[in-house]
């Protein structure tokens, strides 16, 4: 593997990767080929072909699609169930390139790792959206939206310029990312709970009848 980067700068990429793409997969690919091809940042040779023209071309293309695909509400969600089945695994076949033939053993870690890092990110991302949705207005989403946006390239950075730093700052997002996923799924379990009761025609514990009778001690006059 003929690369500039060292161990540190390549373990904490393939993390990056990894993640990122359970967030922005195609971001992960243009950004990576764009660097890739000015030469900015030495890629590894199992990711130098993202650095091909027509790989930036159609992964620029899918990110324009996504900016405003990501921000309109409902259809976010729609996005990310779609891409369930993409995010993950192109984020554990993305990590493990960073490594490719030459680490097998490395390439073999970072694919398991990689693609768990990308369905933990996936996972936090798609309950938090679903439970922003929730919301009457959009302003949440787009911004929540935006946040995703400059996460990603403030990652790869950070993992390729500070290797140590972003690896102390990653496992804080992980454990943050599994709180996310607990707060939210929490918050969408009760909400679909109330639904189907009001759709049954059970009462919500949480509501007080507008009409009910108030029990008054005996020889009062009822009231309501």
């Amino acid at each position: 593997m003929n690369t500039g980067l060292d161990m540190p700068q390549l373990i904490a990429l393939a993390a990056a990767i990894g993640w990122a793409s359970g967030v922005r997969l195609y971001l992960v690919v243009l950004l990576t080929g764009i660097v890739g091809y000015f030469g900015w940042v030495p890629l590894p040779s199992g990711l130098q072909l993202l650095a091909h023209p027509v790989v930036i071309a159609a992964s620029g293309f899918m990110v324009f699609i996504e900016f405003f695909a990501d921000k309109i509400p409902g259809l976010d969600s729609l996005w990310d169930v779609v891409h369930t089945a993409i995010r993950i695994p192109a984020g554990a076949a993305l990590a493990a390139s960073v490594f490719g033939a030459d680490h097998g053993v490395m390439a073999i870690v970072a694919a398991l790792l990689g693609g768990g890092f990308a369905a933990t990110a996936h996972a936090a991302k798609a309950t938090t959206r679903a439970a922003i949705n929730t919301s009457p207005e959009p302003f949440s989403n787009v911004g929540a939206s935006l946040v995703e946006d400059s996460m990603v390239p403030a990652g790869l950075w950070l993992a390729v310029a500070h290797p140590v730093v972003f690896l102390v700052l990653f496992v804080l997002v992980l454990v943050l990312s599994v709180w996310l996923i607990r707060k939210s799924w929490r918050f969408l379990k009760a909400l679909f709970a109330r639904v189907a009761r009001i759709f049954s025609g059970r009462p919500d514990p949480g509501v007080v009848p507008a009409f009910q009778l108030k029990k008054n001690p005996p020889g009062d006059t009822p009231n309501v």
